[in-house]
């Protein structure tokens, strides 16, 4: 059968509509709430004139509304569009335009930002604000709760041109190109490759119809999912999990707070019994140990089933830690991306914490060589990695990018987004990182070159060149590399300010090397691994 969100979902809203599907803080929406408010969004949508698979964007924070405004979009066989709210005007106009969204769900935060882009922004028919205090629904805007409330006139809503396995999302991924890419996931292949109801670590099979899903739900050996999200749902690490616990009929709990908090999440962990913890490596992971060190024995974290990360590496001795706290607890570690779930896996326990970038080969993973000869396990030799199996279509219109990703090699179609590794005696992997100058920050991926050209705007700056420098919370952390003009003395808390200004606040530079001269070559560029080798010696960190 062709798997859709919103077929699942439905059926078991209706199976147990008490039951509690989402949770902020004190608030809590029940999976009949959840199914209602969703068709009440998906019909307002429809009166605005969306036709099939026109795109919806949330341009939101973690919170019901994020996952209510996707089963709305699914519900009337739209495809919805992640937005990064870290985002700076410039970005929003190019994602949304690039996405070609005709809806925008957003938090009323962002009215001044959107205001001042909105008339760039022709092709978007509805705007719909979730207020906040100190930020009401604009006038240009309808108000989110005011349409959620409405019961249409018909439910379930499904438009006259019903829905398919073929409906898509879209997942925007700054990746290692510069500009957004959005990955695009048919329903289908998405529900596949995240289970399709069953759990492969927990020798659960993939379920054969929806009523077979829901009658696990409720059979006696099920053990329903309390999923905290700490990680964004903006990015395929948040969304994809909630995605998991939502077809095994779970409850999603958002932290209350935006910034994230390690006592606040310990916190929510022992009220609401949470049963597993979505984090994204050791920006989340590095507080929670500090919290858990700080006050021992403070929380009864005795519910806690699993603790997963995918998108950013952390260390042994971090698990190590965590699991002290919750011995009971598996840690799941994944090795993936947007374009390629299911890349790699590791998972740790108490007394066997899997070391840093040590992964199993995925049953559907390969390393290959450029010209697409397989490398042998224990060889040696170093290859990309790559996905077969349940794939995206390939990236919304970019027919170039598609066909560098996904390549046919023995007569299989793969993904291949670009990590380089070695394949280890034992089938496990050894990663060598990304073939490009790609820097990873806090699970956030940024383009050098993009930061450069910001820095280059600055009146002090002659060149620059940005590189990733070790950081422990973060992975890495941004550092310009900077030869000023002749008698200026930049300062970083300048450069990064300017920086703010253009892009993304993640994006600024967090360190700051000044240098005689960039020394480019005649052709322009850069000795990415010379810079960063001089910047790690002068700013004194190891490597």
């Amino acid at each position: 059968m062709a798997w859709t969100f919103a077929d699942v979902w439905e059926a078991i809203a209706a199976s147990q509509p008490e039951t509690p599907a989402l949770v902020q803080g004190q608030r809590v929406v029940t999976w009949g709430a959840f199914d209602a408010r969703a068709d009440a969004l998906a019909a307002h949508l429809l009166t605005k004139g969306l036709g099939h698979q026109a795109k919806v964007a949330g341009y939101l924070f973690n919170g019901p509304e994020y996952l209510e405004t996707y089963f709305a979009a699914f519900k009337a066989g739209l495809a919805p569009v992640n937005t990064n709210y870290r985002y700076g005007p410039e970005e929003i106009v190019y994602l949304f335009d690039n996405a070609d969204a005709e809806a925008v769900v957003f938090h009323a935060g962002f009215t001044e930002l959107l205001e001042k882009v909105r008339a760039r922004l022709p092709k978007v028919k509805a705007w719909i604000a979730v207020a906040e205090p100190g930020h009401p629904a604009p006038a240009w805007a309808d108000d989110y709760e005011t349409v959620v409330a409405k019961t249409p006139a018909q439910r379930p809503v499904k438009a006259a041109w019903g829905r398919s396995g073929d409906d898509l999302l879209l997942l925007y991924t700054g990746g290692t190109t510069g500009m957004p890419k959005g990955v695009m996931w048919r329903q289908d292949d998405l529900f596949q490759v995240i289970g399709a109801g069953g759990n492969a670590a927990m020798g659960i099979p993939p379920a054969e119809s929806v009523e077979e899903l829901v009658a696990r739900i409720h059979g006696p050996e099920h053990l329903r999912p309390i999923m905290i999200v700490a990680a964004p749902l903006m990015h395929g690490t948040g969304q994809f999990s909630a995605f998991i616990a939502f077809n095994g009929g779970g409850t999603i709990c958002s932290l209350p707070s935006r910034k994230f908090d390690a006592i606040e999440l310990w916190n929510e962990v022992e009220r609401l019994g949470a049963s597993n913890i979505v984090l994204v490596g050791l920006a989340f992971s590095t507080p929670m140990l500090e919290a858990l060190e700080a006050n021992p024995g403070r929380w009864n974290l005795s519910s806690v089933r699993s603790m997963s990360s995918s998108g950013s590496m952390w260390s042994q001795e971090n698990k190590r830690g965590l699991l002290k706290h919750m011995p009971q607890a598996l840690i799941a570690d994944s090795f993936g991306s947007s374009e390629a779930v299911g890349l790699g896996a590791s998972a740790s326990a108490a007394g066997m914490e899997a070391q840093t970038a040590a992964f199993m080969l995925g049953p559907n993973t390969g390393v290959f060589t450029e010209d697409g000869r397989r490398v042998a396990p224990g060889s040696g030799e170093r290859g990309l990695v790559a996905v077969s199996g349940f794939l995206p279509m390939g990236y919304y219109k970019d027919e170039e990018k598609t066909a560098k990703t996904f390549r046919i090699m023995e007569g299989v179609r793969w993904s291949v987004p670009g990590d380089w590794a070695e394949v280890n005696t034992d089938g496990s992997l050894k990663l060598l990182g990304r073939g490009s100058v790609c820097i990873n920050t806090g699970g956030e991926k940024v383009f050098p070159e993009e930061v450069e050209e910001a820095l280059k705007r600055h009146p002090s700056v002659r060149d620059a060149v940005v590189v990733g420098v070790p950081d422990p919370r973060f992975g890495e952390r941004i550092c310009a590399v900077v030869e000023p003009e002749a008698g200026k003395q930049p300062t970083l808390a300048e450069l990064s300010a300017h920086v703010h200004e253009q892009l993304a606040g993640y994006k600024a530079p967090r360190e700051l090397v000044v240098v005689d001269t960039i020394g480019r070559a005649p052709n322009g560029k850069v000795d990415y691994k010379a810079i960063k080798d001089h910047a790690l010696k002068a700013l004194g960190v190891a490597a």
